[in-house]
This record gives structure tokens, sequence and C-alpha cells, in this order.
């Protein structure tokens, strides 16, 4: 079986230039490719620099809304700049009226700069959506979106509004961390995601899995817990055995999906 983590960090400082080792490790698990997500400017040449390594990697560039306090008036510029470096992906991009004491003016400017980007050249696009799925649904309903999909990382909206988002082009991402027993409602509410819409990530080094489902245990230079993107495998038997399919046919479906939306670069 070929695993594929649609979102993930494998950049962030916190794994402190393990990434080899890591991915190493990955490949020994079966994981095929990952997108590996920018979250600002000054991680974009990270991103770049692994994709440019490994061939399991696929980069994407984009301002997450924790970070658009720290852009240079150059951004825009400068994300188009590494788009036309390697083939890649736009994001993680969003909105968020969820994290304290983050302002939540501009970010919708933002975010549409970014979706535009997308659109215009056809590149699959991360979405972050804290509390604000209302609004997400009316930017994407009414500005130009890629015909090539979007990918809302972690989904955890409401059921009801799976319907209205795959029709403007969605993909709802399922993370480790809704296995978590008090997780129920996130799980339950992916049952209603339409079968060729379905992704699955492990966004490591966060949203750690249940600790009995861990299969790499992985720890950071602070002695904090972080999570392994090798326990992909396990991700996807989580969600296999919870919506009672064999994790075989899940792989095979999963695996077809993120082809066809990610599968132009």
């Amino acid at each position: 079986m070929k695993f594929y983590d649609a979102h993930n960090h494998l950049q962030d400082d916190r794994f402190a230039g393990r990434q080899d080792e890591l991915l190493a490790t990955c490949e020994t698990a079966g994981v095929a490719r990952m997108v590996v997500n920018g979250a600002c400017e000054a991680d974009w040449p990270q991103v770049l620099e692994l994709s440019r390594k490994h061939k399991m990697v696929l980069p994407s560039f984009g301002y997450h809304p924790w970070y658009l306090g720290e852009r240079t008036p150059d951004w825009q510029k400068n994300l188009v700049k590494f788009l036309d470096e390697v083939p890649s992906a736009v994001g993680e991009i969003g909105l968020d009226r969820w994290k304290p004491g983050l302002a939540y003016d501009g970010q919708e400017e933002i975010f549409l700069a970014q979706l535009r980007i997308g659109a215009e050249r056809n590149l699959p696009v991360s979405i972050h959506c804290l509390q604000a799925w209302g609004r997400l649904h009316e930017l994407l309903r009414d500005h130009p979106r890629p015909a090539c999909g979007f990918v809302l990382h972690s989904y955890g909206g409401p059921v009801e509004m799976i319907p209205a988002l795959a029709k403007l082009g969605a993909y709802f991402s399922f993370p480790g961390y809704f296995l978590h027993e008090r997780k129920l409602r996130q799980r339950e509410t992916f049952k209603q995601v339409p079968a060729e819409r379905l992704l699955i990530e492990t966004d490591a080094p966060d949203q750690h899995l249940p600790t009995e489902k861990i299969l790499h245990p992985l720890t950071g230079e602070d002695g904090k817990a972080l999570n392994h993107p090798a326990n992909l495998p396990a991700v996807y038997a989580g969600l296999a055995g919870f919506v009672d399919e064999p994790v075989e046919s899940l792989a095979g479906r999963v695996e077809e999906n993120f082809r066809r939306v990610f599968g132009g670069l």
C-alpha cells in the first residue's frame, strides 16, 4: 500500500534538522508523497530545499493567518517567485477567528490574494479555517477558485456544509488528531464526505494521534512530543476502522483523490 499525506509541516524547526532521518522512516513506512506547507516567507526557503532534495516532498507556499504580521511589503512577489521555482501548491492560507489575540482585520484580503494566485495558475490550495466556515464558504463561492480543487485541511466544519463546499471543489482532509475519543463529532462528520473528496493528513509535527495508535514516537529537543510524519499509516488504519472499510480500499481511494487534486504538479 502507498500512503499520501495531504498536509504537514516537515520544515518545522522543532524537527531540529532531522528531516532526512524522518523521510527515510516515512519511505520505509510506505509514504509515497507528502504536501509540505510553508506558513510564511521565513520558512518558504526550507520548504523549497526539502522539495529539491527529496522526491517525496510536494511543496506548498503560502501565508498562514497566524503569521500575517510578519509579511514584508513584497510578500506577493516573493510568493510568486517561489511558485515559479518548482511545481508547487498554494498554502497554507486561510481564516482564523479562534486563536486568542489574533486580529481578523486583513485576513480576508490576504486570503483572497492568495486564492486568486492559485486560481490564475490552477494550483491546488490548502486552506486553514477555524470558526469562520460560513464566511469562508461565501468567499469561495463569490471569487475565482482553482479548477483542480482546494483542500480543507483538518476539516472541522459543520457536516451540513459538506455538500455546498464539495460543489465548489473542496477536498476534505482527515488528521490523526480526530482519532481521539473526544473527537467523535469530527469523525462522524467524515462519514458524510463524498468518497471522491476524502484525503488524509498528519499535520506533523502537530495534531498528535492517541498514544496507543502512535507507530513512531518522537520527542523534540525541548522534551515535548512531536507527531512523526511516518505515523500516517496509523491515521489511515484508524479512519478505516471507524468507517468499517478495509484499509487497502481506503488507501486506493485516497491515492486516486490525491492524484486528482495534486496530480497536475
